[in-house]
Protein backbone atom coordinates (compact mmCIF):
# COMPACT_ATOMS: atom_id res chain seq x y z
CA UNK A 1 0.00 0.00 0.00
CA UNK A 2 1.25 3.47 -0.89
CA UNK A 3 0.28 6.63 0.96
CA UNK A 4 0.08 10.21 -0.23
CA UNK A 5 -1.58 13.48 0.67
CA UNK A 6 -4.83 14.00 -1.22
CA UNK A 7 -6.08 17.47 -2.10
CA UNK A 8 -9.75 18.14 -1.39
CA UNK A 9 -12.26 20.85 -2.25
CA UNK A 10 -15.77 21.53 -0.98
CA UNK A 11 -18.71 22.75 -3.06
CA UNK A 12 -21.51 24.13 -0.94
CA UNK A 13 -20.46 25.61 2.40
CA UNK A 14 -23.64 25.14 4.43
CA UNK A 15 -23.87 23.23 7.69
CA UNK A 16 -22.89 19.78 6.41
CA UNK A 17 -19.71 21.18 4.83
CA UNK A 18 -18.27 21.61 8.32
CA UNK A 19 -18.43 17.85 8.89
CA UNK A 20 -16.51 17.31 5.65
CA UNK A 21 -13.91 19.94 6.50
CA UNK A 22 -13.43 18.42 9.94
CA UNK A 23 -12.96 14.96 8.40
CA UNK A 24 -10.19 16.35 6.18
CA UNK A 25 -8.61 18.17 9.12
CA UNK A 26 -8.65 14.99 11.24
CA UNK A 27 -6.95 12.87 8.56
CA UNK A 28 -3.52 13.25 10.21
CA UNK A 29 -2.01 14.86 7.13
CA UNK A 30 -3.40 12.32 4.66
CA UNK A 31 -5.58 15.02 3.05
CA UNK A 32 -5.74 18.79 2.94
CA UNK A 33 -8.41 21.28 1.95
CA UNK A 34 -7.42 23.52 -0.97
CA UNK A 35 -10.57 25.44 -1.88
CA UNK A 36 -14.29 26.01 -1.60
CA UNK A 37 -17.20 27.21 -3.75
CA UNK A 38 -20.61 28.56 -2.79
CA UNK A 39 -23.22 30.58 -4.66
CA UNK A 40 -23.57 32.83 -1.59
CA UNK A 41 -20.36 34.92 -1.32
CA UNK A 42 -20.79 35.82 2.36
CA UNK A 43 -21.24 32.21 3.37
CA UNK A 44 -18.26 31.17 1.27
CA UNK A 45 -16.10 33.90 2.82
CA UNK A 46 -17.03 32.85 6.35
CA UNK A 47 -16.22 29.23 5.58
CA UNK A 48 -12.93 30.21 3.93
CA UNK A 49 -11.91 32.26 6.95
CA UNK A 50 -12.66 29.39 9.31
CA UNK A 51 -10.72 26.82 7.32
CA UNK A 52 -8.04 29.08 5.81
CA UNK A 53 -8.73 28.19 2.18
CA UNK A 54 -9.36 30.25 -0.95
CA UNK A 55 -12.80 30.49 -2.50
CA UNK A 56 -13.65 30.41 -6.20
CA UNK A 57 -16.62 31.80 -8.15
CA UNK A 58 -17.44 28.43 -9.70
CA UNK A 59 -16.53 24.77 -9.62
CA UNK A 60 -14.89 25.17 -13.04
CA UNK A 61 -12.59 27.86 -11.64
CA UNK A 62 -11.70 25.72 -8.63
CA UNK A 63 -10.99 22.64 -10.76
CA UNK A 64 -8.79 24.67 -13.09
CA UNK A 65 -6.84 26.37 -10.31
CA UNK A 66 -6.36 23.49 -7.87
CA UNK A 67 -6.79 20.19 -9.77
CA UNK A 68 -8.09 18.53 -6.56
CA UNK A 69 -8.09 14.78 -6.10
CA UNK A 70 -11.45 14.79 -4.31
CA UNK A 71 -14.39 17.17 -4.44
CA UNK A 72 -16.95 16.99 -1.63
CA UNK A 73 -20.40 17.91 -2.95
CA UNK A 74 -22.42 19.45 -0.10
CA UNK A 75 -25.01 21.25 -2.21
CA UNK A 76 -28.79 20.60 -2.51
CA UNK A 77 -29.56 17.21 -4.13
CA UNK A 78 -30.79 18.60 -7.43
CA UNK A 79 -27.30 19.92 -8.24
CA UNK A 80 -25.38 16.74 -7.40
CA UNK A 81 -25.43 15.06 -10.80
CA UNK A 82 -24.22 18.01 -12.94
CA UNK A 83 -21.53 18.87 -10.40
CA UNK A 84 -20.37 15.25 -10.16
CA UNK A 85 -20.21 14.98 -13.96
CA UNK A 86 -18.12 18.16 -14.05
CA UNK A 87 -15.73 16.70 -11.48
CA UNK A 88 -15.38 13.43 -13.36
CA UNK A 89 -14.63 15.25 -16.61
CA UNK A 90 -11.79 17.03 -14.81
CA UNK A 91 -10.42 13.80 -13.30
CA UNK A 92 -11.54 14.54 -9.74
CA UNK A 93 -13.40 12.01 -7.57
CA UNK A 94 -16.76 13.30 -6.30
CA UNK A 95 -17.63 12.56 -2.66
CA UNK A 96 -21.39 13.09 -2.76
CA UNK A 97 -23.70 13.85 0.14
CA UNK A 98 -27.01 12.02 0.43
CA UNK A 99 -29.17 11.65 -1.50
CA UNK A 100 -26.52 11.39 -4.21
CA UNK A 101 -28.93 11.97 -7.12
CA UNK A 102 -32.66 12.41 -7.69
CA UNK A 103 -33.49 9.11 -9.43
CA UNK A 104 -32.24 5.75 -10.63
CA UNK A 105 -31.93 7.23 -14.11
CA UNK A 106 -29.55 9.89 -12.78
CA UNK A 107 -27.55 7.33 -10.86
CA UNK A 108 -27.14 5.13 -13.93
CA UNK A 109 -26.02 8.17 -15.91
CA UNK A 110 -23.46 8.91 -13.21
CA UNK A 111 -22.20 5.32 -13.30
CA UNK A 112 -21.67 5.51 -17.07
CA UNK A 113 -19.67 8.72 -16.67
CA UNK A 114 -17.69 7.21 -13.81
CA UNK A 115 -16.69 4.21 -15.92
CA UNK A 116 -15.74 6.43 -18.87
CA UNK A 117 -13.61 8.72 -16.71
CA UNK A 118 -11.92 5.92 -14.80
CA UNK A 119 -12.36 7.98 -11.64
CA UNK A 120 -14.36 6.62 -8.67
CA UNK A 121 -17.38 8.22 -7.04
CA UNK A 122 -18.17 7.82 -3.33
CA UNK A 123 -21.54 8.38 -1.65
CA UNK A 124 -21.68 9.59 1.95
CA UNK A 125 -23.46 6.97 4.06
CA UNK A 126 -21.41 7.51 7.19
CA UNK A 127 -23.47 5.32 9.55
CA UNK A 128 -21.95 2.22 7.97
CA UNK A 129 -18.56 3.12 9.42
CA UNK A 130 -19.09 3.35 13.17
CA UNK A 131 -17.43 0.50 15.06
CA UNK A 132 -20.81 -0.93 16.13
CA UNK A 133 -21.92 -1.43 12.53
CA UNK A 134 -18.53 -2.86 11.53
CA UNK A 135 -18.66 -5.27 14.47
CA UNK A 136 -22.24 -6.31 13.74
CA UNK A 137 -21.43 -7.16 10.11
CA UNK A 138 -18.43 -9.21 11.26
CA UNK A 139 -20.34 -11.18 13.89
CA UNK A 140 -23.11 -11.92 11.42
CA UNK A 141 -20.64 -13.09 8.78
CA UNK A 142 -18.88 -15.31 11.34
CA UNK A 143 -22.17 -16.97 12.33
CA UNK A 144 -21.99 -15.80 15.95
CA UNK A 145 -25.50 -14.33 15.89
CA UNK A 146 -27.22 -16.97 13.78
CA UNK A 147 -29.65 -16.14 10.99
CA UNK A 148 -31.32 -12.73 10.78
CA UNK A 149 -35.05 -13.11 11.39
CA UNK A 150 -36.63 -9.71 11.96
CA UNK A 151 -35.45 -6.09 11.90
CA UNK A 152 -36.68 -2.52 12.05
CA UNK A 153 -35.32 0.90 11.09
CA UNK A 154 -37.15 3.93 12.45
CA UNK A 155 -36.17 7.51 11.64
CA UNK A 156 -38.63 9.56 13.66
CA UNK A 157 -37.57 13.18 13.31
CA UNK A 158 -39.25 16.58 13.54
CA UNK A 159 -38.94 19.37 10.98
CA UNK A 160 -41.27 22.36 11.28
CA UNK A 161 -42.81 24.43 8.51
CA UNK A 162 -39.96 26.96 8.64
CA UNK A 163 -37.50 24.18 7.77
CA UNK A 164 -39.36 23.66 4.50
CA UNK A 165 -39.40 27.38 3.67
CA UNK A 166 -36.01 26.83 1.97
CA UNK A 167 -37.07 26.69 -1.71
CA UNK A 168 -35.57 23.31 -2.63
CA UNK A 169 -36.87 21.40 0.39
CA UNK A 170 -40.02 19.37 -0.01
CA UNK A 171 -39.75 19.46 -3.81
CA UNK A 172 -39.67 16.38 -6.02
CA UNK A 173 -37.74 18.29 -8.69
CA UNK A 174 -35.02 19.66 -6.37
CA UNK A 175 -34.88 17.37 -3.31
CA UNK A 176 -36.10 14.20 -4.96
CA UNK A 177 -38.39 13.12 -2.14
CA UNK A 178 -39.32 13.58 1.50
CA UNK A 179 -37.98 11.75 4.58
CA UNK A 180 -37.74 8.49 2.63
CA UNK A 181 -35.18 10.11 0.35
CA UNK A 182 -33.44 12.66 2.53
CA UNK A 183 -33.75 11.72 6.20
CA UNK A 184 -34.38 8.03 6.85
CA UNK A 185 -31.95 7.00 4.13
CA UNK A 186 -29.06 6.83 6.62
CA UNK A 187 -30.87 4.40 8.92
CA UNK A 188 -32.20 2.06 6.27
CA UNK A 189 -28.95 2.17 4.30
CA UNK A 190 -27.27 0.81 7.42
CA UNK A 191 -30.01 -1.82 7.76
CA UNK A 192 -29.52 -2.89 4.14
CA UNK A 193 -25.74 -3.11 4.64
CA UNK A 194 -26.36 -5.56 7.50
CA UNK A 195 -29.14 -7.72 6.07
CA UNK A 196 -27.97 -7.94 2.47
CA UNK A 197 -30.07 -7.97 -0.68
CA UNK A 198 -33.72 -7.07 -0.35
CA UNK A 199 -36.29 -8.81 -2.57
CA UNK A 200 -39.60 -6.96 -2.24
CA UNK A 201 -41.21 -3.88 -0.69
CA UNK A 202 -44.78 -3.13 0.37
CA UNK A 203 -45.18 0.51 1.43
CA UNK A 204 -47.40 3.46 2.21
CA UNK A 205 -46.55 7.18 2.15
CA UNK A 206 -48.55 10.23 3.12
CA UNK A 207 -48.41 13.97 3.53
CA UNK A 208 -49.75 14.39 7.04
CA UNK A 209 -48.86 17.92 8.12
CA UNK A 210 -46.05 19.67 6.27
CA UNK A 211 -46.49 22.24 3.42
CA UNK A 212 -44.56 20.13 0.90
CA UNK A 213 -45.07 18.41 -2.43
CA UNK A 214 -43.29 15.34 -1.05
CA UNK A 215 -44.43 12.94 1.66
CA UNK A 216 -43.69 13.66 5.31
CA UNK A 217 -44.10 10.05 6.49
CA UNK A 218 -43.63 6.61 4.97
CA UNK A 219 -43.64 3.02 6.18
CA UNK A 220 -42.48 -0.14 4.42
CA UNK A 221 -42.47 -3.90 4.94
CA UNK A 222 -39.37 -5.43 3.37
CA UNK A 223 -38.37 -9.02 2.56
CA UNK A 224 -34.78 -10.15 2.08
CA UNK A 225 -32.99 -12.97 0.25
CA UNK A 226 -32.05 -14.43 3.64
CA UNK A 227 -35.74 -14.79 4.59
CA UNK A 228 -35.54 -11.91 7.06
CA UNK A 229 -38.41 -9.44 7.29
CA UNK A 230 -38.00 -5.77 8.26
CA UNK A 231 -40.06 -2.66 8.79
CA UNK A 232 -38.79 0.80 7.79
CA UNK A 233 -40.51 3.97 9.05
CA UNK A 234 -39.49 7.52 8.07
CA UNK A 235 -41.00 10.69 9.52
CA UNK A 236 -40.43 14.43 9.89
CA UNK A 237 -43.54 14.96 12.06
CA UNK A 238 -42.43 13.20 15.27
CA UNK A 239 -41.87 15.58 18.23
CA UNK A 240 -39.88 13.03 20.26
CA UNK A 241 -37.03 12.52 17.86
CA UNK A 242 -35.12 9.26 17.68
CA UNK A 243 -33.23 7.03 15.25
CA UNK A 244 -33.63 3.34 16.00
CA UNK A 245 -32.47 0.08 14.52
CA UNK A 246 -33.24 -3.35 15.90
CA UNK A 247 -32.05 -6.72 14.61
CA UNK A 248 -33.46 -10.00 15.93
CA UNK A 249 -31.14 -12.88 15.12
CA UNK A 250 -31.50 -16.52 16.15
CA UNK A 251 -29.12 -16.04 19.08
CA UNK A 252 -29.42 -12.38 20.04
CA UNK A 253 -31.19 -9.08 19.64
CA UNK A 254 -28.97 -6.13 18.73
CA UNK A 255 -30.43 -2.64 19.29
CA UNK A 256 -29.21 0.81 18.33
CA UNK A 257 -30.85 4.07 19.44
CA UNK A 258 -29.35 7.49 18.78
CA UNK A 259 -30.32 10.65 16.92
CA UNK A 260 -27.83 11.92 14.33
CA UNK A 261 -24.80 9.75 15.11
CA UNK A 262 -23.78 6.89 17.39
CA UNK A 263 -20.92 5.46 19.43
CA UNK A 264 -20.61 2.02 21.03
CA UNK A 265 -22.56 3.33 24.02
CA UNK A 266 -25.70 3.55 21.88
CA UNK A 267 -25.77 -0.19 21.13
CA UNK A 268 -27.28 -2.96 23.26
CA UNK A 269 -26.95 -6.74 22.85
CA UNK A 270 -29.37 -9.25 24.42
CA UNK A 271 -28.65 -12.96 24.13
CA UNK A 272 -31.56 -15.30 23.38
CA UNK A 273 -32.57 -17.66 26.23
CA UNK A 274 -30.39 -20.75 26.10
CA UNK A 275 -28.08 -19.26 23.47
CA UNK A 276 -24.36 -18.66 24.03
CA UNK A 277 -23.59 -15.27 25.54
CA UNK A 278 -22.46 -12.95 22.74
CA UNK A 279 -21.42 -10.12 25.04
CA UNK A 280 -17.71 -10.95 24.96
CA UNK A 281 -17.75 -11.23 21.17
CA UNK A 282 -19.46 -7.86 20.93
CA UNK A 283 -16.82 -6.27 23.17
CA UNK A 284 -14.02 -7.19 20.76
CA UNK A 285 -12.50 -5.31 17.84
CA UNK A 286 -12.73 -2.75 16.41
CA UNK A 287 -12.26 -0.14 19.15
CA UNK A 288 -15.01 2.41 19.75
CA UNK A 289 -15.29 4.63 16.68
CA UNK A 290 -18.27 6.98 16.34
CA UNK A 291 -20.26 6.97 13.13
CA UNK A 292 -19.61 10.05 11.08
CA UNK A 293 -17.84 11.65 8.17
CA UNK A 294 -14.41 11.25 9.75
CA UNK A 295 -14.74 7.47 9.93
CA UNK A 296 -15.98 7.16 6.35
CA UNK A 297 -13.38 9.58 4.99
CA UNK A 298 -10.59 7.54 6.60
CA UNK A 299 -11.99 4.46 4.84
CA UNK A 300 -12.06 6.37 1.54
CA UNK A 301 -8.39 7.31 1.94
CA UNK A 302 -7.48 3.73 2.87
CA UNK A 303 -9.12 2.46 -0.31
CA UNK A 304 -7.43 5.06 -2.50
CA UNK A 305 -4.03 4.22 -0.96
CA UNK A 306 -4.64 0.56 -1.76
CA UNK A 307 -5.76 1.30 -5.33
CA UNK A 308 -9.29 0.09 -4.55
CA UNK A 309 -12.74 1.57 -5.13
CA UNK A 310 -13.59 3.81 -2.18
CA UNK A 311 -16.71 3.14 -0.15
CA UNK A 312 -19.59 3.64 -0.75
CA UNK A 313 -19.31 2.76 -4.45
CA UNK A 314 -21.99 3.60 -6.99
CA UNK A 315 -22.84 -0.12 -7.14
CA UNK A 316 -23.48 -0.08 -3.38
CA UNK A 317 -25.42 3.15 -3.70
CA UNK A 318 -27.68 1.71 -6.36
CA UNK A 319 -28.98 -0.96 -3.97
CA UNK A 320 -30.14 1.73 -1.55
CA UNK A 321 -31.49 4.04 -4.24
CA UNK A 322 -33.45 1.21 -5.85
CA UNK A 323 -34.95 0.52 -2.44
CA UNK A 324 -36.02 4.18 -2.17
CA UNK A 325 -37.64 4.00 -5.61
CA UNK A 326 -39.41 0.78 -4.64
CA UNK A 327 -40.88 2.40 -1.50
CA UNK A 328 -42.36 5.22 -3.56
CA UNK A 329 -43.53 2.90 -6.32
CA UNK A 330 -45.30 0.60 -3.88
CA UNK A 331 -46.79 3.49 -1.90
CA UNK A 332 -48.13 5.29 -4.98
CA UNK A 333 -49.40 2.24 -6.88
CA UNK A 334 -50.59 0.03 -4.03
CA UNK A 335 -48.57 -2.93 -5.30
CA UNK A 336 -45.75 -5.07 -3.97
CA UNK A 337 -42.59 -4.00 -5.83
CA UNK A 338 -39.81 -6.49 -6.43
CA UNK A 339 -36.09 -5.86 -6.77
CA UNK A 340 -35.13 -5.36 -10.42
CA UNK A 341 -38.64 -4.26 -11.41
CA UNK A 342 -37.93 -0.53 -11.77
CA UNK A 343 -36.08 -0.25 -15.06
CA UNK A 344 -35.93 2.24 -17.92
CA UNK A 345 -39.49 2.98 -19.04
CA UNK A 346 -40.94 2.56 -15.56
CA UNK A 347 -42.19 5.97 -14.33
CA UNK A 348 -40.33 5.53 -11.03
CA UNK A 349 -37.03 5.06 -12.88
CA UNK A 350 -36.92 8.69 -14.00
CA UNK A 351 -38.45 10.22 -10.87
CA UNK A 352 -39.09 9.03 -7.33
CA UNK A 353 -42.57 10.54 -7.74
CA UNK A 354 -43.37 8.36 -10.74
CA UNK A 355 -46.40 9.89 -12.47
CA UNK A 356 -46.97 12.11 -9.45
CA UNK A 357 -47.76 11.88 -5.75
CA UNK A 358 -51.45 10.97 -5.26
CA UNK A 359 -52.19 14.06 -3.16
CA UNK A 360 -50.82 16.30 -5.91
CA UNK A 361 -52.48 14.56 -8.85
CA UNK A 362 -55.82 14.50 -7.02
CA UNK A 363 -55.56 18.24 -6.41
CA UNK A 364 -54.73 18.90 -10.04
CA UNK A 365 -57.64 16.78 -11.28
CA UNK A 366 -60.49 18.01 -9.14
CA UNK A 367 -59.34 21.18 -7.44
CA UNK A 368 -59.48 19.82 -3.90
CA UNK A 369 -57.17 21.42 -1.36
CA UNK A 370 -54.05 19.31 -0.73
CA UNK A 371 -53.90 17.23 2.41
Amino acid sequence: MTTRTYTCAIVGTGAIATAHAEAVARSAGRARLVGAVDIEPDRASAFAATWDVPTYPSLADLLDAQRPDLVHLCTPPGSHLPLALECLAAGASPVVEKPPVLSLAELDRLRVAEAAAGVPVATVFQHRFGSGAVRLRRLLAEGTLGRPLLASANTLWFRDDDYFAVPWRGSWELEGGGPTMGHGIHQFDLLLSILGQWTSVTAVAARQARPTDTEDVSAALVRFDSGAVATVVNSVVSPRQTSQLRFDFERATVDLEHLYGYSDAHWRVTAAPGAPDVTSAWAGDPPDTPSGHTAQFAAVLDALDAGETPPISTADTRVTMEFVAAVYASAFTGRVVGRGEITEGNPFYGSMAGDGAPWLTATALDGRSPG
